[in-house]
């Protein structure tokens, strides 16, 4: 344990702390720009219909 009792992590850990911690952040942004996609793709589908 390190001096202000918060224990110690091996540096695997944390490496692979980091690696799920950016997996999740790209997974954040792939889904943000399929919504983004799919939004635009509706509205200028309705947009379209609407004439």
């Amino acid at each position: 344990m390190s001096s202000c009792g918060v224990p110690v992590h091996e540096p695997e850990a944390s490496a692979r702390r980091i690696r799920d911690e950016v997996k999740d952040g790209v997974a954040v942004v792939v889904a943000s720009v399929i919504a983004s996609a799919l939004l635009a793709t509706l509205l200028a589908l309705v947009s379209t219909l609407a004439g």
